[in-house]
């Protein structure tokens, strides 16, 4: 009998953002696909789980996909996590749910925390109707033309960014959507979490003044 495979959401900060459900789903499975097996270790760690891990990244994708597919075919419990928030949401964890699915093994969700949600749900902007980009091209003229094709939509916008391409991503904006309203959540549920609420052009001013740290989502 085939395994399972859990999409198991974890914090994307705070340690304390994760569900009982989730703590027990790692500590009845077999085995945990993590991002970073030394991020994830913390969590483990901090919650008594003693359940053997396997790094799965973009660097080893073909090769990991295969051994966990093989591993859940013969009927083993594994549990997908990823550096912080829900698997498969901008990280390599989409293709092995995917490989799952084509291999007949139920995929099961263990739902949790979501940076684009969090920030979406402390923006003030509406969100009946948006729309999430990721991470924005990292080349800058690839990344333009991603921009263009936005000026005319009329749902709030979310975009995860890092904080070494947050300013280029900004100027980018600026010149192609124009001065908009946005909130930038940093470092959120963590220590030194900001929300930065104001306009594009406040936001360059802002960020421009200090070193950016951390993960970033935009919401605009």
């Amino acid at each position: 009998m085939a395994g399972k495979l859990f999409v198991v959401a974890t914090p994307i900060g705070n340690l304390k953002d994760i569900t009982f459900r989730a703590i027990e789903t790692l500590k009845a499975s077999d085995l945990i696909a993590a991002e970073d097996t030394r991020q994830t270790k913390i969590l483990l760690d901090n919650y008594g789980v003693n359940v053997p891990c396997t790094s799965y990244h973009k660097f080893n994708l073909a090769q990991k996909t295969r051994s966990i597919i093989s591993q859940l075919t013969q009927g083993k419990a594994v549990s997908l996590v990823s550096d912080a928030g829900t698997p498969g949401i901008s990280d390599p964890g989409e293709e092995l749910i995917k490989q799952a699915i084509e291999s007949g093994i139920e995929v099961v969700p263990i739902p949790g925390a979501s940076a684009a949600l969090t920030a979406l749900s402390v923006s003030g902007f509406s969100t009946k109707r948006f729309v999430f980009e990721g991470f924005l091209p990292h080349e800058g003229k690839r990344r333009r033309r991603v921009l263009r094709k936005l000026v005319e939509e009329d749902r709030t916008l979310v975009f995860y960014e890092s904080p070494h391409r947050l300013l280029r991503s900004l100027d980018d904006m600026l010149s192609i959507l124009g001065d908009r309203k946005l909130c930038i959540a940093r470092e959120l549920t963590k220590k030194f979490e900001e929300i930065f609420r104001g306009t594009v052009k406040e936001a360059i001013f802002h960020f421009s003044s200090k070193e950016v740290l951390g993960e970033l989502t935009i919401v605009l």
